[in-house]
């Protein structure tokens, strides 16, 4: 009888043991998911890594959008493939995230996943390039740059460049080095070169290469130039290459055939994004100009989040300030200081 009294009372033990082991469980799992939820989740779809440019975004965007600012961010990187951001934006629905932060590769073929988006309620964050929807509702804001306006800049310059050098009135051969078809920044910095050489009857494009915003891409594509065009490129007085990356491979192809760039005798070498790498080389006489564009949107899509959290409207379009770079303009403090 003792013996049956005292198993009831270890059996008691046991399971008011286990009760209150299940009731601290359980209270965990609740304080886990209440800091899960106070979490701002956002789902960012990034271009790729093709440039140094576009790996500094990535970092920006990371470092900004962190748990320590009271964010969860789920980054996927596309590759460069369309289709891998219809699949990513799918995917950032499914799992419900508070926001969409797209970097679109070019600008068209969204209406459909962005619709799918609105349906489910989740507003989306366009960055960099920009999106052409037929209903802009489709996405809530837009930050970036101006890329028609550094096109213009680079173009004013190369004008300014030409008179000084005494050139206004010869002719001006322009060998353009193109980035990814639709990309809102080929777009523009192309329509700004285009415009240009209809303002300036003695300018001219020679030849378009199709970089894609990679150096290697530019590389071969310059090589290839030089190989099926032998001694053109003699003829050649402007290189207008759209991104630093694809510089780089210009540069590399020109130099293996020992051909001058910069400097007042050299090809004059135009290039955009002024990369640290880029700003080195403008520096050294190497790339005539650099026009920024500036990559470290992280902090500006986390101000923007934090207004909509607050309730707040911003402005459908927010662009970011710029400037150029010379040899003359640039110093090795500018440099240093350059985070990218």
């Amino acid at each position: 009888m003792k013996k049956s009294i005292f198993k009831r009372c270890i059996l008691r033990g046991i399971a008011l043991a286990l009760g209150l082991a299940l009731m601290l469980l359980c209270s965990c799992s609740s304080v886990t998911e209440s800091e899960e939820k106070d979490l701002i989740v956002v789902g960012f779809s990034q271009v790729g890594s093709e440039s140094s440019w576009r790996v500094a975004n990535s970092e920006s965007m990371k470092q900004a959008l962190c748990e320590k600012e009271g964010v969860e961010l789920i980054f996927d990187d596309a590759k460069q493939k369309q289709e891998n951001q219809y699949k990513a934006i799918r995917n950032f629905i499914q799992q419900q995230v508070d926001y969409i932060v797209l970097a679109p590769i070019t600008e068209t073929g969204w209406d459909d996943v962005l619709a799918e988006a609105k349906e489910a309620g989740i507003p989306v964050i366009i960055v960099d390039r920009q999106v052409d929807v037929e209903d802009d509702s489709l996405y809530t804001t837009w930050v970036g740059s101006d890329f028609l306006q550094e096109g213009k800049t680079a173009t004013q310059w190369l004008k300014q460049e030409l008179t000084d050098r005494g050139m206004n009135e010869e002719q001006v051969n322009i060998l353009h080095v193109r980035g990814t078809d639709g990309a809102t920044s080929q777009i523009f910095r192309t329509k700004a070169l285009q415009d240009a050489v209809k303002e300036n009857n003695n300018w001219s494009i020679v030849s378009v290469l199709d970089g894609e915003y990679t150096e290697a891409l530019a590389y071969e594509a310059t090589k290839s130039f030089l190989s099926n065009n032998p001694g053109a490129i003699e003829g050649i007085d402007v290189i207008y290459s759209e991104n630093d990356n694809m510089t780089f491979g210009v540069l590399r192809a020109l130099e293996e055939e020992g051909i001058k760039c910069g400097g007042e005798e050299g090809i004059i070498i135009i290039s955009f994004d002024a990369v640290k790498s880029a700003l080195e080389r403008c520096y050294d006489g190497e790339i005539s100009l650099c026009v920024e564009c500036n990559p470290l949107h992280g902090p500006r899509v986390a101000n923007l989040i934090r207004s909509l959290e607050s309730g707040n409207k911003p402005r459908k379009k927010s662009y970011v300030n710029e400037t150029y770079f010379t040899a003359e303009t640039l110093s090795e403090e500018i440099i240093e200081e350059r985070t990218y």
